[in-house]
């Protein structure tokens, strides 16, 4: 298509000519979509985009109808598409990834419930434990004292509140060890 014929078809569409419309679409959509198509490896995509483009251009017929350079002025839109396109593509992944990554509302229930059991089976073995090793325990853990301030609170050896420390512990891995047995055939 020669120059002088573009502007002409170009001014013919400024004022609403359908029939410039057409012949301006059937010269250069093919060699906007196969533009398209060699940045996006995708001919659906491409078909969608190209049309989209035309449509643009027929949207805004008025303006277009003043470009000197066509041809120049509709890969220029074909190109910033393609930038919009990859750049959709990229928010769109972002906000996947991070959807993926937040725990869904029902989880945070459930965990919330599964750390209220866990917790309430330990202050059961905990009050279950002989009466020595409970205040033993509770002093160290609850109350932060070290061995040696245990041992002199319940003039004790500290011999023997390490030995308590250490049977109380292995009688809360038992517990701990039954939840996660319970818990794990839940979720597998």
């Amino acid at each position: 298509m020669d120059k002088n014929e573009e502007i002409k078809l170009l001014k013919q569409l400024g004022s609403g000519n359908h029939e410039a419309f057409n012949t301006l679409f059937l010269q250069y959509y093919p060699k906007v979509k196969n533009y398209l198509q060699g940045f996006l490896k995708n001919s659906a995509d491409a078909n969608d985009l190209a049309q989209d483009i035309f449509v643009k251009i027929w949207i805004n017929r008025a303006s277009v109808s003043e470009v000197n350079f066509f041809q120049a002025y509709l890969f220029s839109m074909a190109r910033n598409t393609v930038y919009n396109y990859f750049e959709h593509i990229l928010v769109k992944e972002n906000y996947a990834s991070k959807l993926q990554n937040l725990p869904t509302y029902s989880n945070l229930i459930e965990s919330e419930l599964y750390a209220k059991e866990l917790s309430l089976m330990i202050e059961l073995a905990i009050e279950k434990m002989p009466e020595q090793r409970r205040k033993i325990f509770t002093l160290s853990r609850k109350e932060g004292l070290s061995n040696e301030e245990i041992s002199i609170r319940l003039n004790i050896s500290k011999r023997t509140v390490e030995s308590h420390i250490s049977l109380a512990l292995s009688d809360l891995r038992g517990i701990l060890a039954v939840f996660i047995l319970f818990v794990g055939k839940i979720y597998f």
